[in-house]
């Protein structure tokens, strides 16, 4: 009835799953949006402190974009390295 072998459910499951794990990439663009909007606003008040709120502003941003690189290192092994493939 149906032509759907195992590695095809297998390789469009992947690709579901890339696209799920590609998600949390949005949350980290939007904060560090937010971040820079408001590292920038507190720089305009207290131009003295410029360079203790961009460095705390850049560590924060290091640890925002790591969600993002999970994900992203997720998908990408789920896309090319396929570990499920080889339990067949």
């Amino acid at each position: 009835m149906s032509n759907i072998t195992n590695e095809g459910l297998i390789l469009a499951c992947s690709a579901i799953g890339a696209g799920i794990a590609m998600i949390p990439g949005v949350g980290p663009g939007i904060g560090q949006g937010i971040a820079a909007g408001l590292g920038a606003n507190a720089v305009g008040r207290n131009p003295g402190a410029r360079g203790t709120i961009m460095s705390t502003m850049l560590l924060g941003q290091a640890v925002a974009e790591t969600t993002g690189l999970y994900g992203f290192a997720v998908a990408i092994i789920l896309m090319f390295a396929n570990p499920l493939l080889g339990k067949l």
